[in-house]
């Protein structure tokens, strides 16, 4: 039924592009109005020039077929977002800017229909800002995105319809060699009844360095990460605090021949209470591209991530991935995270014609630690065999995807994932098949030229 809804359904509509690590929504290019372009996307014309204001609106079908991989298990609904900024630069190197954002879900009848689906009109971001890109010493302090690297520890969550923002500070030092952020926040947490907060005894400090001096044709980027979390359950079944350290490093670069690559690697320690932690997670990608008249390229992936080998021997092995935007990251379904699992990904991109961008990837799961649990791209368990896994294959996905801007205010794109249960998926559920379909529109509008 789920599939005969999403075909009828997905004609004309598809996705955004992810949000930069700096700034709230980017604007698109925008090419110069006329008399007759509607004036809400002119109005940055007539404002005067310390104010500037942007909006967008994004709307996605999503479902999944065979939920908790168990058969006639569908559900197909529809998630919208609107988003309104506007920044007020009084002088060059001082704004101040806001978010305000409405998050809605329908049609949802499986699970919560609360956050992440939705959020009712809240103030997502507002933030100060004091120096810009080229000024040696930077700071942003108040509500705003935390996101770092290729997201996989920090990142803003932009596909879930509420996202993430934290309530923090960061300053930016600047060389010509080498830029660090000196950080310090708390995750807000996203309550669609009431005004969101942070706070809840969460907090992260950090510091997050990169330069691109060191090795020629790359970024390297070290970073150390403290996040401090109350009220977790221990490995004796009691609650305590969580005090967690981070130590990683990520490098990404090109090498000729078209060939572009990318690691990182994080190791973890601290406590949860009586528990000890050691922890440790990596990324390995390579990527090449073909010397065709057709853009193609070609991508190999291993993803890796500690589990607890034994959940009662109070130390605990299980890879904490933070605040991470985990999309697609292992699998476009997203029931897979990085945590306890050792993954491998094959796939191939290509761009026929100017602007559409094809993908596809095979995808392939074990689970690191037969004792610990499969998790989900947000953290959560999503199945764990009693006494040990028998078998540690969780199962393998195949995605397709296609995006393609239709102007350069309107962007669509859509996709199918579809995993084939292994053992371990056969052992802890009902072994049935899953499928995620999207389709996907976002348009932006009051944007600056």
């Amino acid at each position: 039924m789920i599939r005969t809804k999403f075909l009828l359904a997905s004609v004309g509509l598809m996705l955004t592009p992810g949000l930069g690590a700096q700034q709230l929504d980017p604007p698109s290019p925008v090419p110069a109005t006329t008399p007759t372009t509607p004036f809400p996307n002119r109005a940055n014309e007539v404002l005067p020039s310390w104010l500037r204001v942007r909006a967008e609106f994004r709307e996605r079908m999503e479902g999944f077929a065979g939920g908790g991989f168990t058969n006639e298990l569908d559900d197909l609904y529809w998630l919208s977002r609107f988003r309104f900024n506007a920044t007020v630069r009084p002088t060059r190197l001082v704004s101040f800017s806001v978010q305000a954002q409405d998050a809605r879900v329908a049609d949802k009848s499986i699970g919560t229909t609360g956050p992440p689906f939705q959020g009712p009109f809240d103030l997502r971001a507002a933030f100060a800002d004091i120096g810009d890109a080229k000024t040696r010493v930077a700071a942003r302090v108040g509500r705003q995105e935390l996101a770092y690297g290729e997201q996989r520890l920090l990142g803003h969550l932009n596909w879930t319809n509420t996202a993430r923002t934290f309530d923090a500070a960061r300053v930016t030092i600047r060389s010509s060699r080498f830029s660090v952020d000196l950080l310090g926040g708390s995750v807000v947490r996203i309550d669609d009844d009431q005004f969101d907060k942070s706070g809840n005894g969460n907090r992260l400090f950090g510091a997050y360095g990169s330069t691109a001096a060191i090795v020629p044709r790359s970024t390297i980027e070290p970073y150390v990460l403290w996040k401090r979390d109350s009220n977790l359950r221990t490995e004796l079944n009691t609650t305590d605090n969580l005090n967690l350290a981070t130590l990683g490093v990520r490098w990404a670069g090109k090498l000729p021949r078209r060939i572009d690559y990318g690691t990182e690697m994080a190791v973890q320690t601290g406590s949860l209470g009586p528990d000890n932690v050691q922890a440790w997670a990596g990324h390995w990608q390579l990527r090449a591209g073909a010397p065709t008249r057709v853009p193609v390229g070609f991508t190999g992936e291993y993803n890796y991530a500690s589990g607890d080998a034994d959940p009662t021997d109070g130390t605990r092995g299980t890879f904490d991935q933070l605040y991470p935007t985990g999309h697609d990251k292992y699998g476009l379904a997203d029931q897979v995270g990085w945590r306890n699992i050792h993954h491998l990904r094959t796939g191939v991109d290509v761009t026929p014609m100017k602007a559409l961008l094809l993908t596809a990837s095979y995808h392939s799961w074990w689970l690191a630690e037969r004792n610990d649990a499969l998790y989900n791209a947000g953290g959560a368990v999503i199945a764990r065999a009693v006494g040990g896994a028998i078998n540690r294959h969780v199962g393998q996905e195949i995605d397709v995807q296609a995006s393609r801007p239709i102007t350069t205010q309107l962007q669509l794109s859509g996709g199918y994932a579809y995993i084939f249960p292994g053992a371990f998926l056969k052992q802890t559920t009902p072994g049935a098949s899953y499928g995620y379909p999207y389709v996907m529109a976002t348009y932006v509008f009051l944007a600056d030229r």
